[in-house]
């Protein structure tokens, strides 16, 4: 019963943020496409990633991660930052137009946090966080 409920829970995340994320897919100049918007995510998940680590993470090429990172800072996504410590190594930043497209998505998680705390007790939530940093800690 708490594996399907943890399922059930992962896939609503699921398709809330593919609803979301296809629903800022438009057809027109300088538009992301699926792949392309699934990385510029992939980037804002990992925070300020470098290319190498993009490339690990994705489970592509290095060459294939520079090309998709290269498309995203043409249009203006992504912006490639150089490390202070060695100017060679370049770090992976949102750029604005990222932050117009995708701006907060968690709209929705602020809506359910804020209808949870209506219905249940501080002790009940107490625990209910409780359990879902375990549960987070232990699926990283």
């Amino acid at each position: 019963m708490l594996t399907q409920d943890i399922y059930e829970l992962y896939q609503k995340f699921r398709l809330t943020h593919y609803r979301t994320l296809f629903g800022r897919i438009r057809e027109k100049d300088g538009s992301l496409s699926a792949t392309e918007a699934f990385a510029v995510d992939v980037i804002h998940l990992l925070g300020s990633p470098t290319v190498t680590q993009l490339a690990e993470t994705l489970g592509i090429s290095q060459p294939n991660a520079t090309y998709k990172v290269n498309n995203l800072v043409q249009k203006g996504y992504v912006v490639k930052s150089s490390s202070e410590d060695d100017r060679r190594e370049c770090r992976l930043l949102l750029g604005p137009k990222f932050y117009q497209y995708f701006g907060q998505s968690s709209q929705f998680i602020d809506q359910a946090a804020e209808k949870l705390q209506r219905e249940f007790s501080s002790q009940e939530l107490e625990t209910f966080a409780r359990v879902l940093r375990a549960l987070t800690r232990d699926m990283t």
